[in-house]
């Protein structure tokens, strides 16, 4: 496999999918510009699809792929067998017609480009489903169809046709696309690989596994969802809602052939069980009539297509379900077929609407003599739907006929038979109410307008599909007779292939018999047809839709209220449940298992540490006693906080120390900052039985925790620690394990961390500046100080602020220069730095400390991320991991050697992520304070008024602070 194959095979889906960005990006060169873009895109899909079909052609098949997730099976694989390349080809080839048409149809106010683009994103999943090698890529590329899909059915979202239609194709196709990743990964189970490659060649063991039902009911959940089979037929005729050029190509070439593409895929490894005949064959038979009955009623003209694509797509299912070579090849057949004649029927459909303003076939008729050009090719089509003689439906539908003869149901001989014949006399019917109630007769309506033939650019792809309908029913054998030989002995796998010769004549066959029979049938019916319908009208049927929506409404109703029990937005409960279940699973596993004493020492206890641990535990009890005391109750934790740091200094972690008190001075202000806004007491809570029930879950849970630390550390145990003491300095160059830790062994966790809290400095910038705005806003108009300081920027604490400033920046660069080596690093320093920052605005106030700001926070969040994420690319090119990091030693002049390492920048980008967030969270805070602030700002001593063209003032000053 070399480089070239794999790209061959991969651009075949990824140029429609990555071409779907180009279409609105030259939209305002106009719809030629859009049409010509996605045109290109699908052509250059073709052309390489093309090198690789006469590989295909001689037998052979093309594979290649990459690993993409090797521990969960899953790789960036693609091969392309018969079956394979005869999907791609209808999906790409009429995917151009169908970009043609689009052209002409769509009307001169929508956005062509948004379309396209939509179009070529479904074009390049439903390419991938049928040329993916392992079976979970196949799912993700199925799962893109459904969202896709979802984007065009509800082009039109305007409208609650196109609305309810899309969410209804989404429901149904995503729950079934469930059902199929459920199925795929128990298939891989039974065959011992992931690759469909490897899977059709391990059919036995698979019909062997215990897992095999399982599988085959949860494949065919896929399929049957996505293929509208009954009981989900009801969704595709509601995706009518979409434009013609849609429906046209959901019809023929994607989405609802992917479930027969399945099956036809999966027949190898899944069919010849009495489980796979009687589910697909039955699911497939009563499909064929349910959809073909719909069919005759209607009065839309998508409609009526729709349906019939129902009752053609359990056809195709009831072949595949028989399980006979001879079937699958009809079936083959049959889907080429389908293909040609539904595309151009639909877009026939699109072509009379767009002209006469009405899809009503009550108001339509006579038209063969106002549209000549598409009457001709809209009856061609129409004749082929119905399976009359030299069109190319007539030979798949006497196929079908044939095998369905030859085919026993429970024993008996003329059910599955009986069927067929229905389905084909019901087929035949609607096809002729179709063709004769549009085009021939008289017109029943006048028409707004007189119809006239449309532009060559929507004619043009419909004569283009017409010209393999005429030319298959003439010379079937030398024009399709190759194409059906190498899709079936792809679909068939390792059986034997039939000796079949496509012609129009076979003589006197049971498959003739049941044709006339059909077609006598058919014109005894539609004779009737004005009786009948009266009485289909006074009949009681279920409504699909009604059903659909009573369904959604329940399951909404039922998650409405198990929400409301569940979620009762009381962060106490919540603790609780999630405490006592974590306690309960504990539990079991303590009883459960056997114990025995832990073998390593004990530490003698010092004084200093019993005095650290006795104030701990009383300001861990303290806590929760005067909670409700905010202000003091954040001075308790910030002594927690302060005793944790000493046992990490005790323990030799230095780094987590300076962490710990900086994070907790940085905290301790901002939470100041932010209860100077709320009373100082919060709400009385529940009554003592509430308090002594949490304080022994709370305790229980403690005692727990205590008792996991104690059986751990008392116990030996491998850890990873001696690898990374030994690889920090050969390694990453640092003689600081845990900045080396952090920029190099784990940098993608740390690269993960810096996102996640930019993410949360956004999240506090969203959720203050709803402070400002409402209901929200007027409180902090009503708040008032009861208390000011007399002097809001007391000179000495300015003049020191101001003085410490230099310092605590030399400070900050320092600790953010020596982290490689020594205790510190870009957290620490980023932390530091902001507590120097925050000093002023302490001091001086936010008005002052804002006019003189030059950098904004969003900005150096933004490029901390930046600088990072760069960094770590920087690897990639030259070829090492992402984040890998690179050191040297250099020697200065004056200096001597120094060591230069690529983490430093890593760690660069740590430290403005960290500045960025603290000050876009005291500016925010502040400009909350602002507003409540009743008096204008203070002057601070010995500072210039502010220039005109300074930055205007966001907040208050921060002294002041209520006592």
């Amino acid at each position: 496999m070399s480089r070239g194959d794999v790209m061959r095979l991969a651009l075949i889906t990824l140029l429609p999918l990555l071409g779907a960005v180009l279409p609105p990006l030259v939209a305002r060169a106009g719809r030629d510009a859009c049409t010509a873009v996605a045109a290109g895109v699908t052509l250059a899909a073709l052309a390489v699809l093309a090198t690789a079909a006469p590989a295909v052609i001689d037998g052979d098949i093309v594979q290649a792929g990459t690993a993409w997730v090797p521990r969960l099976g899953l790789s960036f694989r693609f091969f392309l067998d018969g079956l394979g390349l005869f999907f791609a080809a209808l999906i790409l080839g009429i995917g151009l017609l169908i970009i043609v048409y689009a052209r002409a149809y769509l009307g001169r106010d929508e956005p062509v480009g948004r379309f396209l683009a939509y179009l070529l994103l479904f074009q390049g999943a439903m390419v991938g489903i049928v040329i993916s090698d392992n079976v979970l890529l196949l799912v993700v590329f199925w799962e893109l169809t459904s969202l896709s899909s979802f984007l065009l059915i509800g082009w039109w979202h305007r409208t609650p046709e196109g609305r309810q239609g899309a969410r209804m194709a989404l429901v149904v196709t995503g729950g079934g696309g469930l059902l199929l990743m459920a199925g795929m990964l128990l298939l891989g189970k039974a065959a011992g690989s992931y690759e469909l490659s490897e899977i059709l060649l391990r059919g036995e063991a698979v019909k062997s596994s215990p897992l095999y039902l399982p599988i085959l009911l949860l494949v065919l959940g896929g399929a049957f969802t996505k293929s509208a089979q009954f009981p989900f037929h009801f969704w595709l005729p509601h995706a009518m809602a979409a434009p013609t050029p849609v429906s046209a190509y959901l019809h023929s070439a994607t989405m609802v052939k992917a479930g027969v593409f399945l099956l036809a895929r999966l027949w190898p490894v899944l069919a010849g069980t009495e489980a796979w005949f009687y589910l697909v064959t039955a699911t497939g038979l009563i499909t064929m009539l349910v959809g073909a009955f719909i069919a005759l009623f209607k009065t839309d003209l998508k409609a009526i297509l729709a349906y019939s694509t129902v009752s053609h797509l359990g056809l195709m299912t009831m072949l595949l379900g028989f399980g006979t070579p001879l079937a699958a090849l009809a079936c083959v057949f049959h889907i080429l077929n389908h293909a040609t004649f539904k595309a151009a029927l639909f877009m026939g459909a699109g072509i009379v609407d767009h002209e006469t303003g009405t899809r009503d076939i009550r108001q339509l008729g006579g038209l063969a003599r106002l549209m000549p050009i598409t009457a001709g090719l809209a009856l061609v089509a129409t004749a082929s739907m119905a399976g009359l003689p030299l069109f190319n439906g007539f030979l798949s539908k006497e196929m079908m006929l044939e095998a369905a003869w030859h085919t026993p149901f429970a024993g008996l001989a003329w059910p599955v038979p009986l069927a067929a014949t229905i389905a084909a006399l019901l087929s035949v019917a609607y096809s002729a109410r179709y063709g004769i109630g549009v085009f021939l007769g008289r017109p029943r309506a006048a028409l707004s307008h007189p119809p006239h033939d449309p532009p060559a650019g929507m004619w043009l792809p419909v004569a283009v599909l017409i010209v393999p309908v005429i030319a298959i029913g003439i010379a079937p054998q030398s024009v399709a007779g190759g194409i059906v030989a190498l899709v079936g002995q792809a679909t068939i796998g390792a059986a034997a292939l039939p000796d079949i010769h496509l012609a129009l004549w076979h003589g006197v066959t049971p498959a003739l018999v049941m044709s006339l029979v059909a077609f006598a049938g058919a014109v005894l019916l539609y004779a009737m047809l004005g009786p009948v319908s009266r009485l289909h009208k006074r009949l009681a049927r279920p409504d699909a839709k009604a059903a659909f929506d009573a369904v959604v409404a329940a399951t909404v109703l039922a998650c409405r209220k198990a929400t409301a029990r569940l979620h009762t937005e009381s962060l106490p409960r919540y603790l609780g449940v999630i405490t006592v279940t974590v306690l309960a699973v504990g539990a079991v596993g303590y009883l459960g298992g056997t114990h025995a004493p832990g073998a390593r020492p004990v530490l003698a206890a010092s004084l200093p540490a019993v005095v650290a641990f006795v104030l701990l535990a009383a300001t861990s009890l303290a806590v929760p006693a005067v909670h409700g005391r905010r202000l003091l109750t954040l001075v308790l934790t910030s002594v927690v906080g302060l005793v944790v740091s000493l046992a990490f200094l005790q323990f030799s972690a230095p780094d987590l120390a300076l962490t710990q008190i900086t994070v907790e001075v940085v905290a301790t202000i901002l939470l100041l900052l932010a209860l100077e806004l709320l009373p100082k007491r919060t709400p009385r809570e529940a009554g003592r039985g509430r308090l002594v029930r949490d304080g022994v879950i709370a305790g229980a849970a403690g005692l727990g925790a205590a008792a996991l630390a104690f059986a751990v550390m008392t116990r030996d145990g491998t850890t990873i620690s001696d690898y990374h003491v030994a690889q920090a300095k050969p390694g990453g160059g640092g003689t600081n394990i845990v900045n080396v830790i952090l920029v190099d062994f784990r940098g993608f966790d740390t690269f993960g961390e810096i996102i996640v809290l930019s993410i949360a400095a956004l999240a506090i910038v969203a959720l203050l500046d709803t402070a400002l705005k409402g209901a929200a806003a007027r409180r902090l108009d009503t708040l008032k100080r009861s208390v000011q300081a007399a002097d809001a920027h007391p000179t000495v604490l300015v003049v020191v602020a101001r003085a410490l400033l230099p310092l605590a920046l030399t400070v900050g660069v320092y600790i953010f220069l020596r982290g490689h080596n020594l205790p510190g690093g870009g957290f620490i320093a980023g932390l530091v730095v902001a507590i120097a920052l925050i000093m002023q605005y302490m001091a001086s106030g936010f008005d002052w400390t804002a006019s003189r700001r030059r950098f904004d926070g969003h900005a150096l969040i933004g490029a901390g991320v930046l600088v990072a994420g760069l960094t770590g690319l920087g690897a990639l090119a030259f070829a090492r991991p992402f984040l890998t990091s690179s050191y040297g030693y250099f020697h200065v002049p004056l200096i001597g050697e120094i060591e230069l390492a690529t983490a430093m920048l890593f760690d660069t980008g740590v430290f403005l992520a960290v500045v960025g967030t603290v000050v876009l969270s005291l500016a925010r805070i502040a400009l909350v304070q602002r507003r409540a602030e009743r008096a204008p700002p203070t002057k601070v001593p010995g500072a210039p008024a502010p220039k005109r063209d300074a930055a205007p003032a966001a907040a208050a000053p921060l002294a002041g602070t209520e006592a």
